[in-house]
């Protein structure tokens, strides 16, 4: 309650209802009075855990059909009394052994649900409650699916779907993984079929790539020593699998259902799941597998929700491509294929016009026409084109076929390429790393493909999206991004190519077994994409181009790689291969955590190379985002992170146009990136991450896709670099944007922002691993204006309620460097400055200045008067300045884990970062934390101011 009421004045206190079954209807009410419920949706998990955080099923499995219509009712009488118009979401908690039921909440407006509920129907809420709001009524709205019925038709469903969250609490120290009523997922997946067993393992996959389906034993996500009672009685983010291991060692379902209140009609689908795969590995092989009805055998397998992969490895074949490719091969050959259907809002009893679709093995029929092309196409199409030899790119015959595409006489093929189309992979759940930045790279990449007369098809299964509305593209397949169900839509599609550029690492890491499975990459090669993401490939290229980059060695043994560290010295990194947002990535300082990380990074990289690098302190990390096209780059942005080298890049404040850069390091930049680009032969979007210390610069990796920071790039110099990537990978002429990065007159700068306050016991500091979960960006006339608002815009409170503020730096060094701040706060005298005894001495020591000492905490209980903590959880500090020294030492990582946490807990702002604290001090210098410091503009204004030598056109 404590920590509730520096965040609200007021606080609720409800009967405790746990176990219940919670539920939710959508309901709309136009002026008329005209009303009806959208869909009704149950959650697979009891009450007592939040919406966002459970399994959501739609339409509900269940319910009677008295309860259904009893609750129904209920949602139209409330919707009416209150008078709302527009959009509403009711949710109840029902009573499991009788009909009693509460009204948990309503609110009268769009919700997370909403859109789900919209994904799910494809009856657009949003669309729906606009007109509704401006007066239109129910029957004058068209159902834009049908073409045919009205708004005021109660959408009908003939599929299961089903939303699955994403945690993400693993990359996070410390943090309690229980589920309650407060919601910890970063995203969420929705999955679309004819069974309870097929969405559930869809979604199972669609949230964990690694995973090839709903498996308890083969996940290895439950420890073998675990106790299994305890994991299924307390709800945490992998009670799932918990439950599925329960039912493959034998357990009933009513013990199950004893220990977790989950439906018994789900358990005995888990465990229809469960017996499937204890009746696959008993036939040992596929032979003996297919033995008896074979086609009626592989059927229900895949009715079920069951992956070519998984059927492989329950067989004894390789779980390798090999493997699911044998799969996949007899499957076909016995006639089981998926169907393709549509999402028509009113379960086929209309004739619908939708582009909305799914696949499913549950059906004989296709509800689309499917695509029949002969393979007679420009070879500019193919990714041969760009051979293994860079000598081709030269050659007649390519500069021959590139001309071929701009005359006359191949008009007819190239023409057929645009109705062919392409295929843009999406990027999937969203998850701290891999956010809306994608998505808005993905739906730019779509747009510019319509503009140029290009069918698009659109694969992603994310209910949050903009590139899952079904107007985005010509065609939106709501399926998972597998190698298996990729290959089903390419080969009914018969496209020209797929892009796989523009969605975040999942599709990137497909580029290769798609390529070896018989599609067409546009863009950058995969044989180029997998030397770029492959940690070894890439060192030895840079080593072999004589190109900067900290010494490396990749792990053979951890012997070797204590030897190797120990050779360059501690600190060092821990770099694993094909994974995003820095999954277990590393600094070790000493041998032990060293051998720690080791084995994290082979469970993440799998048979992926881990790379051990020297990991450079006090370094400057700059960004390189660009776009290329056979290897010469079009255009460039060069950007430089607040903080030093060692903070995520998706962690980072990042400065655009870069400030405070030398001349040469830009030249080293730039002539690094060029050379780069020209040895992978990159065509599309990349980017490039460099270190620098002095004029030193080295290359840290480099990514062949679109980064999270394209958009925030493009948004800073108004011109879409992803449409200029997708120009070139479709093998159109491109002009390059006309942009000087020294003549652009402003700066923007992006702020990260985190949800520690959700995540219990979580430690709020920076890494080399991403930790934020979204992200700011604010425009000014430099620097500092920029930095202001950005860190404004994350919620961030200035130290103006108390003008207190807590300064705690863990080394000299660190007291050294922001000696200067301190002695600006000082003379600004308007703040009162607490600090731990180490930093109040130094600072006594050498600046004679005497601060309000403050003592450490030594435990979580030691928070008596006179301790920092108590200072925080009083509400006397407004500020906390808490910089470790980042090598791991026990005392101040449980000292200073204490300030920190109790910060985030009692509503106190945090810094954990040397250099975001000295550019905060300089603003506040300036006087920028002074109400009216800053005056509203439009974005158009800073596009418009002049620059020297070219004019921009608007």
């Amino acid at each position: 309650a404590a920590k509730a009421f520096t965040t609200s004045d007021q606080i609720l206190i409800d009967q405790d209802l746990r176990g219940w079954k919670e539920l939710e209807y959508e309901v709309v009410r136009d002026s008329s009075d005209n009303c009806i419920t959208v869909c009704n949706m149950e959650n697979f998990d009891p009450l007592g855990i939040h919406t966002g955080d459970s399994i959501v099923v739609a339409p509900s499995q269940t319910l009677t059909n008295r309860e259904y219509f009893m609750l129904r009712r209920t949602a139209l009488k409330v919707v009416r009394h209150l008078g709302i118009v527009g959009e509403c979401n009711i949710q109840y908690a029902l009573h499991p052994d009788s009909e009693r039921y509460c009204i948990i909440e309503v609110n009268a407006r769009l919700s997370r649900s909403s859109a789900l509920a919209s994904k799910a129907t494809g009856y657009p809420l949003a669309y729906v409650a606009t007109k509704l709001s401006l007066g239109k009524n129910l029957v004058s709205i068209q159902n834009s699916i049908t073409k045919t019925t009205t708004a005021c038709f109660e959408p009908s469903l003939d599929y299961c779907v089903l939303k699955m969250p994403r945690w993400d609490l693993k990359k996070f120290n410390r943090v309690s993984n229980k589920l309650g009523s407060s919601m910890l997922s970063v995203g969420e997946v929705m999955a679309i079929g004819r069974t309870f067993e097929e969405v559930i393992q869809k979604a199972c996959r669609m949230v964990n790539p690694s995973l090839d389906g709903l498996e308890g034993e083969d996940s290895n996500i439950i420890a073998e020593d675990a106790d299994l009672e305890a994991e299924l009685r307390v709800p945490t983010d992998q009670r799932l699998f918990a439950v599925q291991l329960a039912l493959e060692k034998g357990w009933g379902v009513d013990k199950v259902f004893e220990l977790t209140k989950i439906d018994r009609w789900f358990l005995s689908k888990l465990q229809n799941i469960a017996n499937m795969r204890k009746a696959c590995k008993f036939a040992g092989s596929l032979e003996a597998l297919a033995k008896d009805s074979p086609r009626q055998r592989f059927r229900y397998l895949k009715m079920a929700g069951f992956s070519d992969k998984q059927i492989a490895r329950y067989v004894g074949l390789p779980s390798n491509l090999q493997g699911e490719h044998q799969v996949r091969a007899m499957r076909k050959r016995y006639g089981v294929i998926p169907v393709v259907k549509q999402i028509d809002t009113l379960a086929a009893e209309f004739p619908a016009q939708t582009n909305y679709l799914y696949m499913t093995y549950s059906g004989d029929a296709d509800d689309v026409h499917i695509s029949h092309h002969d393979n007679d196409l420009t070879p500019m199409y193919k990714s041969k084109i760009l051979s293994r030899s860079a000598s081709n790119l030269d050659s007649p015959t390519f500069q021959r076929r590139a001309r071929a595409l701009s005359t006359d006489q191949n008009f007819e093929n190239f023409a057929t390429a645009r109705e062919r189309g392409v295929i843009v992979l999406g990027c999937g759940a969203y998850c701290i790393g891999s956010s809306v930045e994608f998505d808005w790279c993905a739906v730019s990449c779509i747009r510019q493909l319509r503009r140029d007369g290009f069918k698009s098809i659109i694969i992603n299964y994310n209910p949050e999206t903009v590139s899952t509305d079904y107007d985005e593209s010509d065609r939106l397949y709501f399926e998972e991004l597998s190698l298996e169900r990729v290959m089903d839509i390419y080969e009914r599609e018969l496209p020209v190519g797929v892009v796989v550029s523009v969605g975040g690492q999942i599709p990137n890491n497909l580029a290769g077994p798609l390529r070896d499975s018989g599609a067409n990459i546009l863009g950058t090669d995969p044989t180029d994409i997998e030397r770029a993401e492959d940690r070894h490939q890439f060192s030895q290229m840079l080593d072999n181009m004589s190109i900067g980059q900290p010494e490396w060695s990749v792990l053979q043994s951890k012997e070797e790689a204590v030897s190797f560290s120990n050779k360059v010295g501690f600190p060092v990194l821990v770099r694993p291969s094909f994974v995003l947002s820095g999954a277990a990535m590393r600094v070790a300082s000493t041998e032990s955590e060293l051998k720690n990380f080791l084995g994290l990074a082979a469970d993440v990289s799998g048979d992926k190379p881990v790379v051990i690098t020297k990991f450079l302190e006090d370094a400057k990390e700059i960004e390189f985002d660009g776009v290329a096209n056979r290897g010469e780059i079009l255009n460039y942005a060069i950007g430089e992170h607040l903080e030093n080298a060692g903070v995520h890049s998706g962690d980072a404040t990042v400065i655009l146009p870069a400030q405070k850069l030398y001349v040469k390091t830009i030249k080293h930049v730039k002539r690094y990136a060029s050379l780069i680009a020209k040895a992978l032969r990159i065509t599309g979007p990349f980017n490039i991450q460099f270190m620098a210390k002095g004029n030193m610069v080295q290359v840290i990796e480099c990514n062949l896709r679109a980064s999270r920071t394209f958009p925030f790039v493009s948004k800073t110099f108004n011109h879409n670099f992803i449409s200029l990537a997708t120009q070139a990978m479709a093998g159109l002429d491109v002009e390059p944007f006309k942009l000087s990065l020294l003549d652009i007159d402003y700066v923007c700068v992006k702020a990260p922002m985190f949800s520690f306050t959700r995540l219990r016991g979580a430690d709020p500091t920076l890494g080399v691993e991403m930790a934020s979960t979204g992200e700011v960006a604010c425009f000014g006339e430099d620097q500092n204006e920029a930095f202001m608002q950005a860190l404004l815009s994350t919620n961030f409170k200035l130290p103006t309620n108390n003008h207190s503020i807590l300064i705690s730096l863990a080394t000299e060094q660190k007291r050294f460097e922001f000696a200067d701040s301190v002695l600006a706060l000082v003379k600004l005298n308007k703040y009162k400055i607490y600090a731990t005894p180490g930093t109040a001495k130094y600072y006594k020591d050498h600046h004679n200045l005497d601060f309000i000492v403050v003592e450490k905490s030594s435990d979580e209980n030691d928070d008596g008067p006179g301790t920092a903590v108590n200072e925080i959880k009083q509400g006397n500090i407004d500020l906390t300045i808490n910089v470790s020294d980042g090598t791991g030492r026990k005392d101040e990582i449980t000292s200073g884990y204490l300030m920190r946490r109790a910060s985030v807990d009692f509503g106190t702002s945090l810094i954990t970062n040397l250099k975001c604290a000295e550019q905060l001090v300089a603003c506040l210098e300036k006087g920028m934390d002074k109400k009216g410091a800053f005056q509203p503009r439009h974005i158009k204004e800073f596009y418009t101011i002049p620059s020297v030598g070219w004019t921009k056109k608007l």
